[in-house]
């Protein structure tokens, strides 16, 4: 044996050494947005479960979501919804054989985060300035 000490590489493939693709990222976000939405629909329901019960209810629940961390769970969901909604839209056409190559793929990725994100924010400045 030898009394030279081995280097501590990482095992290849690592994510330290590998980069996952835009593509993979986006496909492990969808799940997790999918998640959330079910997990943010308890807070839709809550809303009509209020709604139904009694004023108080719901004007203790509209003040809660007025609050700073109200608003950017609101926020965040409507982030979620729009972006797993334009994300399955793509999804759609991929099914149809459509936008399978990778330069094509690569190009929808950007597409699906732009028009997510100008629908949060169309959502959010109509919901300020609009109302």
């Amino acid at each position: 044996m030898s009394n030279q000490i081995a280097p501590k590489r990482p095992l290849s493939p690592h994510l330290q050494v590998y980069r996952l693709p835009l593509t993979a990222l986006m496909s492990i976000t969808h799940r997790l947005t999918g998640a959330a939405l079910a997990l943010g629909m308890l807070i839709v329901a809550g809303f009509f479960l209020a709604a139904a019960t009694s004023e108080e209810y719901y004007d203790m629940l509209m003040r809660a979501a007025d609050t700073v961390g109200g608003k950017a769970i609101l926020c965040l969901w409507s982030a979620a919804l729009y972006y797993h909604m334009c994300n399955g839209i793509r999804h759609m056409f991929w099914d149809t054989g459509m936008f399978l190559e990778k330069d094509q793929a690569n190009r929808t990725n950007y597409a699906v985060l732009m028009v997510a994100f100008m629908l949060v924010a169309g959502t959010w400045v109509y919901a300020y300035y609009v109302n």
